[in-house]
């Protein structure tokens, strides 16, 4: 299991966001430039950002502003608009095991509870970072840039 980097994508759409807002033209362009990536991907991830409840995008004139308070926007708020689970469950269960095999026939009572702590414990420590720190920590590196 791998969670895409359309993840951290959106992290850095969000860091470059709110560091040049004021003083450049945020657009799909501009975030590409920075992510080194295609402007369709960036516009496909906006997508789900705006989808999500999470950003505005003001089409053409670009322009990307924030639907709540950096310190109210979770990784997990994030994660869950770029990756989206399906039906809630992170780990896909192989179909239909043998119930003539009695592993077959037990793995689910072996492995659900198991697999649905990690996945707990997971969306719980992304739960924890919010785009606030993000933000103070850029300040930070680019403080010691300087």
């Amino acid at each position: 299991m791998q969670i895409s980097s359309r993840f951290t994508v959106a992290l850095h759409i969000f860091s470059c966001v709110d560091t040049f807002k004021d003083d450049y033209k945020v657009t799909s362009d501009f975030l590409a430039s920075s992510i080194n990536t295609n402007p369709v991907i960036i516009r496909k991830i906006l997508t789900q950002l705006k989808s999500a409840g999470l950003i505005n995008v003001a089409r053409g004139t670009g322009g990307i502003e924030l639907r709540r308070d950096l310190s109210e926007i979770t990784f997990f708020d994030v994660y869950e608009a770029i990756e989206p689970v399906e039906d809630g469950e992170l780990f896909r269960f192989h179909e239909a095991p043998n119930p003539e095999c009695p592993v077959g026939r037990n793995i689910h009572a072996l492995l659900d509870d198991k697999l649905k702590a990690i996945q707990n414990a997971m969306e719980a420590e992304m739960k924890k970072y919010t785009l606030l720190d993000l933000r103070t920590e850029m300040k930070e590196l680019l403080a010691k840039e300087a």
